[in-house]
């Protein structure tokens, strides 16, 4: 059992950890972006930094004006920022030509909330269109759809039309033609948030394999913070066209430390009143535990009697995420019973209120 800074006493985690090579693959640096609108002047982003590295899945996440979708854009220049450099493998984006923008956009592809496909084409001339854009002979184009479809599981559908299809189907045959020209990234705008929960965990399942059989690295905008918890390995809070915070994603979710990832993402008490009045312990799920009734246990096979003075939990991936407060035993062999008992079953604890 190892201690952090905060006080909490950590079983060692036995999970791979995300190793991250050295050099990001795109480095954001001191990026703005001002709007001009008839009310004044909107500033969308406010001098952004950030690095994301070859092979995760890195996502940005913010309420609804927070500057996700401007980032994005700008990052594939469909729009441009008024400041700052956005470098991909070290050459900056925002200097580049029309033919280098052109070469940028094959290997920083994009999937869109609306799916955007063409309604009078099929599925498969929609997957074709990048490539026959690209000079791409008929019989490798036709080759390259039947394989982009086996991916996405509508191999089976490649004749027929998007208005046939749901809408997870549809966001799949986005999928596939944002992967006919071979991207080396991809670029998510809320590609879940018109789908159903089911059909959201479908697609996100998808997006992960294909990151982990492809090697595609993923920049993933959403407001949703379940959908971060599932699939990305860091995280950027965006609240006013600022970056709040930034760090893995249980990091930010255990020990959030701003006011806009409190509101998103917050587990334990960040309101000093939320402290109990007397000893207690403080017990943290971090989604490493695993899936059983910890508290029915304590009490059953080792027949001790426990208070929960409070619980604030979320289901989220199918993992327990937050913290209970009980009451520290009076007595001390039970006391250290407890610890014992939460070291087992691999549940941080803290306790509190110490007198």
């Amino acid at each position: 059992m190892h201690k952090c800074e905060a006080g909490y006493l950590y079983a060692v985690n036995t999970k791979e950890e995300h190793v991250l090579p050295q050099q990001p693959l795109i480095q954001i640096r001191d990026l703005s972006k001002i709007y001009s609108t008839p009310e004044g002047e909107v500033v969308a982003l406010d001098h952004v930094d950030l690095n994301v590295h070859k092979g995760e899945i890195y996502g940005v996440i913010g309420m609804s004006g927070a500057g996700k979708s401007t980032l994005i854009r700008c990052i594939n220049r469909l729009d441009t920022p008024n400041s700052g450099s956005i470098l991909y493998h070290g050459q900056d984006i925002l200097t580049m030509s029309k033919a280098d923008l052109l070469q940028l956009r094959r290997k920083v592809s994009m999937i869109f909330q609306q799916f955007n496909l063409l309604m009078q084409r099929t599925v498969g001339e929609n997957v074709r269109y990048p490539l026959e854009i690209a000079g791409v002979a008929r019989r490798k184009a036709d080759a390259r759809v039947i394989e982009l479809l086996k991916i996405v599981g509508l191999e089976d559908r490649v004749n027929a039309y998007p208005a046939q299809l749901s809408g997870g189907q549809r966001q799949r045959v986005a999928i596939a033609r944002a992967l006919a020209s071979d991207p080396e990234v991809l670029l998510s705008d809320e590609a879940t948030s018109a789908l159903d929960p089911m059909t959201t965990q479908a697609i996100l399942s998808l997006l992960q394999d294909i990151n982990r059989r492809l090697g595609i690295t993923i920049i993933l905008i959403t407001h949703e913070m379940a959908v971060i918890r599932q699939i990305c390995d860091r995280v950027t809070i965006l609240d006013g066209g600022r970056i709040a915070e930034e760090g893995t994603v249980d990091e930010v979710f255990m020990h959030t430390k701003s006011e806009a990832g409190r509101r998103l993402f917050g587990a334990a008490p960040q309101d000093p009143q939320d402290e109990p009045t007397g000893p207690a312990l403080r017990l943290v799920f971090d989604g490493s535990s695993v899936d059983r009734p910890v508290i029915a246990t304590l009490v059953k096979e080792h027949g001790i009697m426990v208070n929960i003075l409070s619980a604030d939990m979320k289901q989220i991936g199918g993992k327990t995420y937050g913290q209970m407060l009980i009451r520290t035993p009076e007595d001390e062999g039970t006391k250290q019973a407890v610890l014992r008992f939460l070291q087992q079953e691999n549940i941080p604890v803290k306790e509190v209120n110490i007198q």
